[in-house]
């Protein structure tokens, strides 16, 4: 059993050379431990910070980036709406046009209709006038003799006449 119950003296220098051990850890090594730890502790809270720095900023650039998204997409609906605007715009002032341009047509159609009805009316005219002037010389030739000879040679002439 001897083996199993240490001696006073083994525990003596065994505690004795612990605590040299110790205030000599203490004293050299302790400090070097702790700055080390130190450094790391900050190293690690540099880290922490870097990262939420990161995290702040890559939030703040996806929120930028959604509104550069959605300003494009106002510019692009605006763009769009102005094409369609300046597109109806064409489309009203060709329709305007081509109004004007038949309005036109119709008006000198119209006045084309007109002289050549004029010019009709001047040639039936002149023919009437050359009609009446034939007939007039055609009864005079004849012999005239009572109001009844006259209306018979008229009639006669009238119907010999071709009016087309």
């Amino acid at each position: 059993m001897e083996l199993l119950t240490p001696s006073p003296g083994l525990v003596f220098w065994t505690s004795l050379t612990f605590v040299i051990l110790l205030v000599i850890l203490r004293k050299y090594a302790w400090p070097s431990i702790l700055r080390a730890l130190k450094v790391r502790e900050e190293t690690i809270h540099f880290a922490l910070e870097d990262a939420k720095k990161a995290k702040e900023e890559a939030e703040q650039m996806e929120h930028q980036r959604k509104k550069v998204i959605d300003e494009a997409r106002k510019e692009r609906d605006l763009i769009l709406k102005e094409a369609r605007q300046v597109k109806s715009e064409i489309i009203e002032e060709a329709r305007n046009e081509a109004r004007e341009e038949v309005q036109r047509m119709l008006e000198k159609a119209s006045r084309d209709i007109e002289m050549q009805r004029k010019d009709a009316m001047l040639e039936i005219r002149k023919t009437i006038g050359n009609l009446s002037v034939e007939i007039a010389e055609k009864i005079l030739k004849e012999e005239l003799s009572g109001e009844e000879k006259q209306k018979k040679v008229i009639n006669a002439y009238l119907n010999e006449m071709n009016f087309n």
